[in-house]
């Protein structure tokens, strides 16, 4: 009986040209490939086998390709006898991925549904005015703190925004917002002690209630798509809480893109059920890092190619 564990998927940042080179010609992910293309009208196996890296990193493209690879190494997994999980959650857009792999949603039916996601955030803020950036060294309550200091300086009738976003690790929170607040906010959490403050290559304020006009959109689209009930308990980010009902998945689904993603919290929600192995189900080591450092007692590997595929296998006896 192998000892239980967590799926996690990761989200947007950890793609990379070629990151599916290292299964081969393994069938599950050739059908994942064909499913994704087919329903997105493209070849998506082309566009991460050749890139280019910039064209990867245009969120229109990241979140589809990251979908793909999250649901690639989990099929894969499954083909070649791995157990299932206890428990899943994805960070971000790898909520959809854990979603897949649970069962609640098709891959076929997820692929468009990413893309306009990522078509919709990135259309509700223009690009150059919104900005986020990891803020080092400093607990998360401090930095929230911050972020509304920070924003009480332009004023309470003004459109600048930042808040805290992604709670990464306990002393590792991702803030976003508007450019001048989000720089407000870097320079008075320097000041308050913050290691770094880090500004983040990305292409809108992902998560801040900037993405309200977004989430709008989505909220459409998300109605209009079939849910199942998860096979697999999903931790969802915005509320962590495990949902069967549709209408409540899409409901979390819909305020996911303009709420914080609570990775701490969800980590720490799987570790009380028991889980002290996470698995993180697709490219880079992101999520797996992260783990011990929201807790010494967990352990997180990564499952991304054939070898590691073998580690985990061992690992979970």
């Amino acid at each position: 009986m192998s000892s239980p564990f967590a799926l996690v998927f990761p989200g947007q940042g950890s793609q990379s040209v070629g990151m599916l080179d290292a299964w081969g010609d393994h069938p599950a992910v050739a059908t994942t490939l064909k499913e994704a293309s087919d329903a997105l009208g493209e070849d998506i196996g082309r566009l991460i086998h050749e890139g280019p890296k910039e064209a990867l990193a245009l969120t229109t493209n990241t979140q589809p390709v990251m979908l793909v690879a999250g649901v690639a190494a989990w099929r894969v997994w499954q083909a070649e006898g791995g157990a299932a999980p206890a428990v899943m959650a994805g960070h971000s857009l790898g909520e959809y991925a854990a979603l897949v792999a649970a069962g609640a949603l098709t891959l076929t039916q997820a692929a468009p549904l990413v893309r306009f996601r990522a078509a919709a955030m990135q259309s509700a803020v223009p690009v150059g005015t919104g900005a986020m950036a990891a803020i080092l060294g400093m607990d998360a309550e401090r930095v929230v703190a911050g972020c509304a200091e920070a924003q009480a300086i332009f004023g309470a009738d003004s459109a600048e925004v930042v808040e805290a976003v992604n709670f990464n690790d306990p002393a590792q929170t991702v803030i976003a917002g508007s450019k001048a607040a989000v720089d407000k906010a870097c320079e008075l959490l320097k000041a308050q002690g913050a290691k770094r403050a880090l500004p983040l290559p990305v292409s809108a304020p992902f998560h801040s209630s900037l993405m309200k006009p977004a989430a709008e959109a989505l909220k459409a689209k998300l109605a209009d798509t079939p849910f199942a009930t998860p096979r697999i308990p999903v931790v969802n980010n915005i509320d962590v809480a495990v949902e069967t009902d549709a209408d409540r998945i899409r409901d979390a689904l819909y305020r996911q893109a303009f709420g914080p993603v609570r990775w701490v919290s969800c980590v720490q929600a799987i570790q009380a059920r028991g889980v002290t192995t996470l698995v993180e189900c697709g490219p880079g080591k992101v999520l797996a890092g992260l783990a011990k450092r929201i807790d010494a007692g967990l352990t997180g590997v990564p499952l991304f190619d054939p070898a590691s595929l073998a580690e985990v296998k061992h690992l979970l006896g």
